[in-house]
């Protein structure tokens, strides 16, 4: 285990990394002359939150024609958010008007969002992923981090096993914005689940914690992590503002700033890591440093600011071509020019 893929959470701003992976997965294939070549491939372990756990969840799809193959390419899974966006955070009604004024605990209804999960994976369940990932959540009545994880999925059976559609939904519950997701593992037992962003919305150190836990035969200068973020905050909230403001109003702001916190934490401290280790380049991030041009809400779905999300990411990947071309060598001499054809785990 050498390459990890690291993605961040941040609602509909999904399309970000959405955008650097389906750039990638272009250029592996340019580079390689493998017009079947797929990100799953070129990483050995991934890693998700809320939506950058379904897009993990999406990369690892396996195919129905051969499981060892993934299902999505990355242009499929940016894909889900393009058309599906602007349906799955909508809010139609009395539900609209009383979320407007802080009379409901959440502002969307989750059925959209269920439907789009089961047209995806369908029955697919963890253990059936392609390579082995982790995808965090949060348990609200053991008050603990939940993190569902492919490699026991596989080992322990049915009582550590989901369906991928439920590992979605409950990465993705998002406080204020969906529901908590109740959903159930195949064994029958209940868990009651929201947005892993409660404590890694970055989970790439999440990521570096659970791969160390493998045999000492992979030495620290063997991992390479690529983390793709969502785009750094740069809004600002006045304190008397938020001090005069309802207490059902403070909450989203709140969230805003705790998960924009977990992200910054979480960089600062794998920076320093591989800083320490003598391999500071082994760690890359790349995400936008300024949303200005954009609505940064996680449910900012309208169809004109999708087009502004696309845009700031499409910028972003001119700027940092460079880079991005360096990743791209580097996952090509690490995996060979031409990957086995097997990437079943």
């Amino acid at each position: 285990m050498k390459t990890i893929l690291s993605i961040d959470g941040g609602g509909i701003k999904g399309i970000i990394p959405g955008m650097v992976l389906a750039e990638l997965e272009d250029r592996l294939r340019k580079k390689t002359g493998n017009n079947n070549a797929y990100i799953a491939q070129y990483f050995d372990f991934f890693a998700g939150t809320s939506t950058g756990g379904i897009l993990t969840c999406l990369l690892l799809c396996p195919s129905k024609e051969d499981p060892t193959k993934p299902r999505f390419s990355a242009r499929d899974a940016l894909n889900l958010y393009v058309e599906n966006g602007p349906k799955i955070f909508e809010s139609k009604g009395f539900k609209k008007v009383f979320a407007d004024i802080g009379w409901v605990t959440e502002r969307y209804d989750a059925e959209f969002l269920e439907k789009i999960l089961l047209d995806y994976f369908e029955d697919v369940k963890l253990s059936d992923l392609i390579k082995p990932c982790i995808i965090t959540a949060y348990n609200i009545e053991l008050r603990k981090a939940h993190i569902f994880r492919q490699k026991v999925a596989k080992e322990r059976g049915d009582s550590r096993d989901f369906y991928v559609r439920d590992v979605c939904r409950a990465t993705s519950a998002a406080p204020t914005y969906f529901s908590v997701a109740e959903i159930h593992s195949i064994a029958g037992v209940r868990y009651p689940l929201l947005d892993g962003g409660i404590f890694a919305t970055n989970p790439s150190l999440s990521a570096f914690v659970e791969i160390k836990k493998e045999p000492d035969d992979l030495f620290p200068n063997d991992i390479h992590i690529l983390s793709l973020g969502t785009g750094v905050s740069k809004q600002s909230y006045d304190s008397d503002e938020l001090r005069d403001t309802k207490a059902l109003f403070v909450v989203p702001a709140l969230l805003d700033m705790m998960m924009s916190a977990s992200t910054e934490t979480s960089h600062f401290y794998m920076k320093q890591i591989f800083s320490f280790l003598g391999i500071p380049d082994h760690y890359i991030r790349l995400e936008p440093q300024n949303l200005q041009s954009v609505q940064e809400k996680l449910d900012a779905a309208d169809p004109k600011n999708i087009q502004k999300l696309m845009a700031l990411a499409d910028r972003m990947i001119s700027q940092r071509s460079n880079v991005i071309d360096v990743i791209v060598d580097n996952l090509i001499k690490l995996k060979g020019p031409k990957v086995v054809d097997n990437v079943k785990s």
